[in-house]
């Protein structure tokens, strides 16, 4: 499937405490922990400058300014390297703040996934009819699913979401879809409802969510329409059911890859050390001591 640049502002919702990796997170952004030496929200927003998006839209929580700050130049710390001819680190410093335009804008209250991305709406222009969000906690691998997905987009209008097959045993831990198959397109399939966290034996299927979503800008109907759930929050999920209950078209695109969660302390390990292993500065030596590590066990 061919896949054009995505003409979508990206969204990341980034306004969580991160609680699960405290006392970190106490000083430090959860987006901001490195997989090896790269912050999260930055491989990321890297992933959405590949599909071609040009403006990154952070929604933040009060007091949170750290993770749209990390695509801010800092020209003294640059200063210093270039001073120092400290050129690789440099380029490294230098790769964020020159990914795409970064803007953000404030979920003043902790209401869920479906406020926050609801937050965004006044910021866009009033020609963009869809928007992309990407999930900082899920890492997607490898790269292309979100231009795969802008093409579904265009051939099939409504909204797109991004699908990883999981195992019957860990299926209940997703959000799952209820799909139909689309003639002469294996990759694609069309979304007739989506159940969260079912037991194996009741899951309408064995794909579920990936953190990766192209919506159509009528979502923004949907999630003033919906009521709010548990502890008053607005679920995304919810608003996209309403979608396919409205008629409207909403698909997924099978991604044959992997994803890393990094909302958790035992996703991020994997992550960093996957990460790790593809590296020709880190990865031998780091394969060298896992080998023996785990021979010890």
């Amino acid at each position: 499937m061919h896949a054009p640049p995505i003409p979508y502002t990206a969204v990341v919702p980034a306004a969580g405490l991160g609680t699960r990796f405290l006392p970190a997170t106490k000083t430090v952004p959860k987006e901001l922990l490195p997989i090896v030496d790269t912050p999260g929200i930055e491989l990321v927003a890297e992933e959405a400058k590949s599909a071609g998006a040009e403006r990154l839209l952070i929604v933040t929580s009060p007091g949170k300014d750290g993770v749209v700050a990390h695509f801010v130049e800092d020209l003294v710390l640059e200063g210093r390297l270039a001073k120092r001819g400290k050129e690789a680190m440099l380029a490294k410093v230098r790769n964020a703040p020159s990914l795409l335009e970064v803007d953000s804008v404030v979920q003043d209250r902790p209401l869920g996934l479906g406020h926050a991305v609801g937050c965004v709406e006044p910021e866009l222009a009033d020609d963009e009819d869809a928007i992309a969000v990407l999930l900082p906690d899920d890492l997607v691998l490898p790269g292309g699913v979100l231009g795969r997905m802008a093409a579904a987009h265009a051939r099939y209008g409504g909204s797109v979401l991004c699908a990883i097959e999981v195992p019957g045993e860990k299926i209940s831990a997703y959000g799952v879809f209820d799909v139909e198959e689309v003639a002469d397109d294996p990759e694609v399939k069309r979304v007739r409802g989506m159940v969260e966290k079912p037991p194996a034996a009741e899951a309408p299927s064995n794909l579920a969510a990936a953190g990766r979503y192209i919506l159509d800008r009528k979502i923004f109907d949907a999630l003033r329409t919906i009521e709010p759930g548990a502890g008053g929050e607005l679920q995304l999920t919810d608003a996209i059911a309403l979608l396919i209950e409205w008629g409207e078209p909403v698909h997924v695109v099978v991604h044959e890859g992997s994803r890393h969660d990094l909302g958790n302390p035992g996703g991020y390990l994997k992550a960093a050390v996957d990460f790790a292993l593809d590296r020709d500065d880190y990865g031998p030596e780091l394969r060298e001591w896992l080998v023996r590590r785990l021979a010890d066990d």
